[in-house]
């Protein structure tokens, strides 16, 4: 009879320390440098073993990027369960990206992602490993398309080139919504944007692709 209780209170446990983790390491690196913190530095500021780190995250770069991959695990879950209404694959990504972020009510969430997505900028080993985070779920999406809806058939790039479009449009809303936190940070804003700003730009984003792809070039202006 007690199980259930005893389980639901090891996992708030769990979350707990996990959040706890996130937070402090993302506080040490923003002040400190990426480099300049070391995991066993992080596991004593928060008072846990590497043992305890390592059921969780695979590395420092793990737990820096977690709020972005937060929000990508979550897309996939909507993804899983989305109605596709008869909409092209980018709009289907995009409903079920913007539901993602609809889940990132946490009213933290924004600013650790916007951190997050700072220290990525200048923390090569980051780059590298939001790289290897994003085919991995760009293969799992594709996974889902297929197993749901029949996408995907040998040699058809279409699947592939509408979830590298949603992405694409991803990672250009988030540096605008990056570079509006600069902005305001230098009029005295002290609040961080939101998440519902960021999906603002998303759905701007991907409105935007269809003349993207029409966008010609026309002849090289003559320098002076």
């Amino acid at each position: 009879m007690t199980a259930a209780p005893n389980s639901s209170l090891r996992e708030r446990k769990k979350r707990r320390t996990r959040q706890t983790l996130i937070d402090t390491a993302l506080e040490l690196f923003t002040r400190r440098g990426f480099g300049g913190v070391t995991l066993d530095e992080l596991c004593e500021e928060v008072e846990v073993s590497k043992r305890t780190f390592f059921r969780t995250f695979t590395s420092k770069e793990d737990v820096a990027m977690a709020p972005d991959q937060d929000l990508w695990r979550a897309f996939l879950e909507e993804l899983e369960t989305a109605d596709p209404a008869g909409l092209p694959v980018v709009e289907l990504g995009r409903d079920a990206l913007l539901a993602a972020l609809a889940r990132m009510d946490d009213e933290g969430w924004a600013r650790r992602m916007l951190l997050s997505r700072r220290l990525t900028e200048r923390t090569p080993s980051m780059g590298a490993h939001g790289l290897q985070f994003c085919e991995a779920t760009t293969q799992e999406a594709l996974a889902i398309l297929h197993r749901r809806f029949g996408l995907g058939a040998p040699g058809d790039l279409r699947p592939r080139l509408a979830v590298d479009m949603l992405v694409a449009a991803f990672h250009g809303a988030l540096a605008s919504w990056v570079a509006q936190a600069e902005e305001a940070d230098g009029a005295g804003r002290t609040e961080p944007p939101t998440a519902g700003e960021l999906a603002d730009r998303l759905r701007e984003a991907v409105a935007a692709l269809p003349a993207s792809l029409a966008l010609t070039v026309g002849q090289p202006a003559e320098r002076g």
